[in-house]
C-alpha cells in the first residue's frame, strides 16, 4: 500500500462517545493516519478545524444542533481544501442527496471495515473520492432518470397590468375599486380580468383569487 509522506491529519466529528472512541483506536493504529481531535457536535467540529487544519473530516449526519449536512456546508465554506467523508448508517435520499451537494468527499457506512475507512481517508488526502457501492448506485439510477422539464408558473405570461389587477382581485377589490386605485376605466378593468381567466386557466374570480394566494401574488 501507497504511504504519504505526510500523516494525514483527521478529525472525527460524531455524537456517540463510543463511535469515537473505536474510530480513534483502529486510525491510531494505521499508518500515514493522526486523528487530530473529536467532535461530539458539528459546532465543536467547526471550532476543532479552526484550530487543527484537518485534512480529511470524518462526519456523521445525525446529531443534536447542526446535523452533517449543515456542519459540511459551513465547514467547507471556511476550508474549502478540506475533505469531507461522511461516515453514517443512513442510506435514504433525504439524507445522501443533500450532503453531496453540500460538497461532502466520499461516503461510507458504518457498517464498512476498518480498513476500508483508513483507505478511504488515505484516498481523500490524494484527491479520490470513495463512495459506497450502494451510494454509487443509487447515484448513478438517479443520473440516467430523464430530467423533468421546467415548467413555468402561468401567471409569468401575465402583463404587469394584468398583475396588478390580479392582485387587487386577490384582494376581493370590486372592478369600480379596481379602476378607481389604477385611475383606469371599469371596461379596462374587465378586458384585463378576462386575459387573466384565459391565461391562468380559471373561470371565475375566485378561483384566480385562491391562484393568486397560492403563488404569494397576493400579499
Amino acid at each position: 500500500m501507497e504511504q504519504l509522506a505526510v500523516p494525514v491529519k483527521v478529525l472525527l466529528v460524531d455524537d456517540h462517545e463510543m463511535v469515537r472512541i473505536g474510530l480513534a483506536a483502529v486510525l491510531d493504529t494505521e499508518e500515514g493516519i493522526e486523528v487530530v481531535g473529536e467532535a461530539s457536535n458539528g459546532y465543536d467540529g467547526i471550532r476543532m478545524a479552526q484550530s487543527y487544519k484537518p485534512d480529511v473530516v470524518l462526519m456523521d449526519l445525525v446529531m443534536d444542533g447542526m446535523d452533517g449536512v449543515e456542519t459540511t456546508a459551513k465547514l467547507l465554506e471556511l476550508y474549502p481544501d478540506c475533505k469531507v467523508i461522511v461516515l453514517t448508517s443512513y442510506l435514504d435520499d433525504s439524507k445522501l442527496y443533500p450532503v453531496i451537494e453540500a460538497g461532502a468527499f466520499s461516503y461510507l457506512l458504518k457498517t464498512s471495515r476498518a480498513n476500508e475507512i483508513a483507505d478511504a481517508i488515505r484516498a481523500a488526502a490524494r484527491g479520490q473520492s470513495v463512495l459506497e457501492s450502494q451510494v454509487a448506485a443509487k447515484m448513478m439510477s438517479r443520473m440516467r432518470q430523464p430530467k423533468q422539464p421546467v415548467v413555468a408558473p402561468l401567471h409569468d405570461d401575465l402583463t404587469d397590468r394584468e398583475m396588478d389587477v390580479l392582485k387587487r382581485v386577490a384582494q376581493g377589490m370590486s372592478n369600480q375599486e379596481i379602476a378607481d386605485e389604477l385611475f383606469i376605466g371599469v371596461k379596462t378593468v374587465k378586458f384585463h380580468i378576462t386575459n387573466i381567466f384565459n391565461k391562468l386557466n380559471v373561470d371565475d374570480r375566485t378561483q384566480a383569487a385562491i391562484y393568486a394566494h397560492k403563488q404569494g401574488i397576493a400579499e
